[in-house]
């Protein structure tokens, strides 16, 4: 009866429909609209009654792509492969940690409880990409991977998964651009996993908390400008206007260095470019894995003399790693802007020291 369950959910998960395509019609009323997340809702079929996870356009340049899972109809999956950190973070949350079978990247995984489940084998690497373990997962008894899409589809994956009959699901909470809008999709997999009100209740935590902190920054009219990032390869990579850090620098009252990148990529610019850019900034911040202000200037010796190295405001989203660079602030953080928001505010407007941060640190 389990595996019966498991392919019927496959079935549903599987199915993508178009919006152009008039084969499959789906007449929906809506049960939870997400406040920020634009990438999931719960729907209620009209004609069937069946309760439904809509996830939509989940990779990058996906259009008109969705996928309908019912969430009543199957067992709540118990034996689960997730695919990013932050999938991890999530179920950690909802208190659904325990079903993770399988990861991708277990020696990048901070959270000390699935360190420790790894290190005994009750927990195993899965691969990644053209090096996924496809055997491992079939021998895992895996009721559903959790699957993220970067660059576009992940064919070849799904294909295989399809083969064996494991179920998939996209996850597209990287895609979201409003930090309250990747965190709202814990609500989703709680759904998944049949604790929908566990989710509910966690985001309105993070929310409540969030608007409260970033509502008291409107009222500031200090706005220090921020740069961002190292150079790769002799060139800078600058994130665009609509994209998460950037929000989130705002919401702290901060001001972004580069004012006119209104893209939806980031912008390649070039060392002279950055160094301009760098000289008007006030604070410096998420430096790679520099851990020091001497090793910045190693890196780009030509930064040296920048107001934000010279007075020392360079502070890097690495307090929270592992020695195996497993970084908490891109796995709980995702769930937690709310407390990566107060470490902006904290930074940008009393220059805080590193012991009063959560994910951020002081390079000194």
């Amino acid at each position: 009866m389990r595996r019966l369950a498991q392919i019927a959910l496959f079935v549903v998960v599987a199915l993508f429909l178009s919006c152009s395509d008039n084969s499959v019609v789906r007449h929906t009323e809506p049960l939870y609209t997400p406040r920020y997340a634009k990438g999931f809702s719960i729907e209620q079929d009209k004609s069937t009654g069946e309760k439904l996870l809509c996830i939509r356009n989940p990779w990058q340049g996906a259009e008109d792509i969705v996928y309908y899972t019912a969430l009543d109809t199957v067992a709540p999956p118990k034996r689960i492969v997730a695919m990013s950190s932050s999938h991890a973070a999530m179920l950690d949350a909802i208190g659904c940690s325990d079903r993770i079978v399988g990861l991708s990247g277990c020696r990048f995984i901070y959270n000390s409880e699935l360190c420790n489940k790894i290190a005994k084998g009750e927990i195993s690497e899965v691969g990644y990409d053209s090096a996924f373990d496809f055997e491992k997962i079939s021998a895992l008894k895996a009721d559903i991977v959790l699957l993220y899409g970067v660059a576009g589809e992940a064919k070849a994956m799904t294909t295989k998964l399809e083969e064996l009959h494991i179920p998939y699901i996209y996850i597209g909470d990287y895609l979201e651009n409003d930090p309250l809008g990747k965190a709202e999709w814990v609500v989703a997999l709680a759904s998944l996993c049949g604790v929908e009100e566990k989710g509910i209740e966690f985001f309105a935590g993070v929310e409540e908390h969030y608007n409260t902190l970033r509502g008291k920054q409107y009222c500031s009219a200090y706005k220090p400008r921020v740069m961002l990032n190292l150079p790769y390869r002799d060139t800078w990579f600058m994130p665009p206007h609509n994209s998460y850090m950037v929000r989130l620098i705002e919401d702290a009252g901060g001001e972004y260095i580069l004012t006119e990148n209104e893209h939806n990529t980031s912008t390649p610019i070039s060392l002279e470019e950055a160094l301009v850019l760098a000289m008007k900034a006030d604070f410096w911040l998420n430096l790679g894995q520099m851990v020091s202000v001497e090793e910045v200037c190693a890196t780009a010796p030509r930064f040296a003399k920048v107001d934000a190295v010279r007075f020392g405001r360079l502070y890097n989203n690495t307090k929270r790693t592992n020695e195996s660079r497993g970084s908490d602030f891109w796995e709980s953080g995702a769930i937690r802007p709310d407390l990566i928001l107060e470490d902006l505010i904290n930074i940008l407007h009393y220059e805080a020291p590193t012991d009063s941060l959560h994910y951020y640190k002081k390079l000194n």
